[in-house]
């Protein structure tokens, strides 16, 4: 039984969470595994094993300088596991290349996924390595069974001569019986199968042998003949009747009479051409999608770093991120087999609408392509392509009956430099990607340096938050809420605040932190509000602002009540706004009506005066609408137009970030209600707003 190994340098994190994670892949890795191939290990034998050969692929990822010689070596300890087949490989590739990415402790530097991509790659090699030595071995040992048989029967011809015509007739390898002259004596079938006829007697064998071969084929005849081993071993090509070559290896030996002298040479040949199919088919399938054929990630990189060092240095390269916009809802929707044949369709159209360009379409994951193309003086440009992809694929296509027609989301890098890394560009098309999807869908983004940096810097700040919310340095400000056509104070609005950034909510929203730091900033909130209506300081409309990701929670209503109930605050005093972008999304608009039933006051934030917006007016029970400060700004007479509408549906309209006296003054003049701003006080700690309120 083949025992569980463990590499002495390859000792398990000291990290219990990264001890646990690791755990878990190495399980999941024997579970696939032993749904594809029995072996000799029991289950718990299994996890032990791929346990310690994945602590050793994780020590390489983390050593300086990177070695991926212990992937080769897992590779390899595959093969010797008894997982010779393709389904094992396939397996194994597909849960760590997917992974090991996925393990915290590589999601720190992006050096890790060229090392992850390259390490797959050493496996793969070492799987293909071991499986070749593999199947040698056993035809070698099927070799040297018929080189026994055939001297058994010269040392007992009578009794032995019929047991190896009959071993030598069932055998898959050819066997050929040769004469000193070099003419054919005797051939078994599978030489027949090999060659695509069967070759007659005296048919010199050199005849056999493509004219790329004569020079070895005639070099190991002459080792064979001066008896210089017990037998010689050349691959080789040989001439089949269709015109085409069979790649074989040629296995000789010299055979002898009973008075021991030579009398023939015995030829064994092994086809390699099924295993050189299935070393090419391995190589294929680890560098390519199963489901559309296309290649995969760890191609498209490769290739890209080739495409880069080749590219025109006037034009360069374009790289496109797709996504397909509502792909979730299909497959939610009419199941994952539709799914997959839309993913199929979306491939197959990528391919031909590219066709007439030098460019690579591959599949990343999911609903996710990618695009290089190589740009020349006819390349079009940018906006053109995602136009012409977009029109095609807004033909329906039809599966089981539905019309389906889907639109794709880009990220676009343009002309990058030719020394940057293929990782590095992945991650600015996928920044990019992001941007395009933010907000709407069917639209395209290209990726800007300053965009990349602010991209980084906010990355960093959200990284740190939940130190700095720990350690108290994340707090909560006041600012007031003022009639605009009488300076009264109508509300107080309730902030995050943090002094390393004004985006302390956005960047919360990002990354999940917003869940409980949006309901602590509630809870600080209407404590406050109690305070200060007990002690008859201010008791007016407390307001809070929700995000995105809290609008759409399924526990924000659970959250709120929670904190109404703890704190005592009248649900009337207590203005929850959300963004009006995630109206469309059913939680958000549930847990609208919901809130509002209860008696909390709801208004709609980034409000756009538009047609659209106004809609919503009249479906969910809002008390207040906020436009935003880009609007407010431009001071637009159209927009200004529809407050009229606004009033006509019993809605009040605050408008956000009253900078001057002048903008003050304009939307009054507008008909707005309440406005928030610069002018009229920014946020301030609980006591700092309250001296000057007062």
């Amino acid at each position: 039984m083949t025992k569980p190994s463990r590499r002495p340098d390859a000792a398990p994190p000291s990290d219990t969470a990264a001890v646990r994670a690791r755990e878990a892949l190495a399980r999941k890795w024997s579970y696939l595994l032993s749904s594809v191939v029995m072996v000799a290990l029991s289950r718990d034998e299994l996890d032990a094993e791929l346990s310690a050969q994945l602590d050793a692929l994780c020590a390489a990822l983390h050593n300086e300088p990177f070695d991926p010689a212990p992937f080769e070596e897992v590779g390899g300890r595959l093969v010797a596991l008894g997982y010779v087949n393709e389904p094992g490989l396939k397996r194994t590739v597909d849960v760590l290349g997917k992974g090991l990415l996925a393990l915290d402790e590589f999601r720190a530097s992006d050096q890790h996924t060229v090392r992850v991509v390259g390490g797959i790659g050493a496996l793969t090699c070492g799987f293909t390595a071991a499986r070749a030595r593999a199947i040698l071995d056993q035809q070698e040992s099927m070799q040297r069974s018929l080189l026994k048989a055939a001297h058994d029967a010269q040392r007992d011809q009578r009794q032995s001569e019929a047991k190896f015509e009959g071993f030598a007739s069932s055998s898959t390898n050819g066997v050929l019986i040769v004469g000193l002259d070099g003419r054919l004596a005797w051939g078994n079938d599978a030489i027949g199968v090999i060659l695509s006829h069967r070759p007659e007697p005296g048919t010199r064998l050199v005849e056999l042998i493509a004219p790329t071969s004569i020079v070895v084929f005639r070099e190991m005849m002459e080792r064979v003949l001066a008896e210089r081993g017990e037998f010689e071993r050349e691959p080789m090509q040989l001439v089949r009747g269709d015109g085409e070559f069979a790649k074989v290896t040629l296995t000789a030996s010299l055979l002898r009479d009973d008075e021991g002298k030579a009398s023939h040479v015995l030829v064994i040949a092994d086809d390699d051409t099924e295993l050189a199919l299935l070393q090419g088919e391995l190589r294929r399938q680890s560098l390519h999608d199963v489901l559309t054929g296309l290649p995969n990630r760890q191609f498209f990189t490769t290739h890209l770093e080739t495409v880069l060092r080749r590219a025109d240095p006037e034009l360069g390269v374009t790289i496109f991120h797709l996504d397909l916009d509502a792909f979730g809802l299909v497959c939610n929707s009419l199941g994952g087999r539709v799914g997959e044949k839309l993913l199929q369709h979306v491939a197959r159209r990528l391919r031909a609408l590219m066709s007439r360009e030098q460019a690579m379409v591959a599949r990343f994951d999911g609903d996710e392509f990618g695009i290089i193309v190589e740009n020349t003086a006819f390349t079009p440009d940018v906006a053109t392509t995602m136009a012409a992809i977009n029109a095609d694929l807004a033909d329906p296509i039809y599966v089981d009956e539905h019309g389906l027609a889907i639109s794709v989301s880009a990220g676009v890098v343009h002309r990058p430099a030719p020394d940057v890394d293929p990782v590095e560009l992945l991650r600015m098309a996928d920044l990019a990607l992001r941007k395009a999807k933010k907000d709407q869908r069917g639209q395209w983004e290209l990726f800007h340096h300053n965009q990349d940096t602010s991209f980084r810097q906010d990355a960093a700040l959200a990284v740190v938050m939940p130190g700095a919310w720990e350690q108290g340095d994340i707090g909560v400000c006041y600012q007031p809420v003022r009639m605009l056509a009488t300076g009264e104070l109508a509300g107080v609005e309730a902030v995050l605040h943090w002094d390393l950034s004004d985006r302390c909510a956005e960047l919360a929203d990002e990354t999940g932190l917003i869940l409980p730091m949006g309901e602590w900033l509630i809870r600080i909130a209407a404590g406050q509000a109690q305070w200060w209506r007990q002690r008859g300081e201010i008791d007016a409309q407390f307001g809070v602002r929700l995000t995105r990701h809290q609008s759409t929670d399924a526990d924000l209503v659970s959250r709120v009540v929670k904190v109404i109930e703890e704190t005592g605050m009248p649900h009337e005093k207590l203005t929850l706004s959300m963004p009006v972008c995630v109206l469309g999304v059913a939680d958000a608009a549930e847990n609208l009506a919901t809130l509002a039933d209860r008696g909390i006051r709801i208004a709609l934030d980034d409000f756009g005066l538009g047609p659209r917006d106004l809609a919503w007016l009249t479906e969910l029970p809002v008390v207040s609408v906020l436009v935003p400060k880009d609007l407010v700004r431009r001071q637009d007479l159209r927009s200004a137009a529809l407050i009229p509408a606004v009033h006509d549906l019993g809605v009040n309209l605050c408008v956000d970030g009253i900078e001057t006296e002048e903008q003050a003054e304009w939307w009054t003049a507008a008909g707005a209600d309440l406005a928030i701003g610069a002018h009229f006080g920014s946020p301030e700690a609980a006591g700092d707003l309250l001296k000057k309120l007062n």
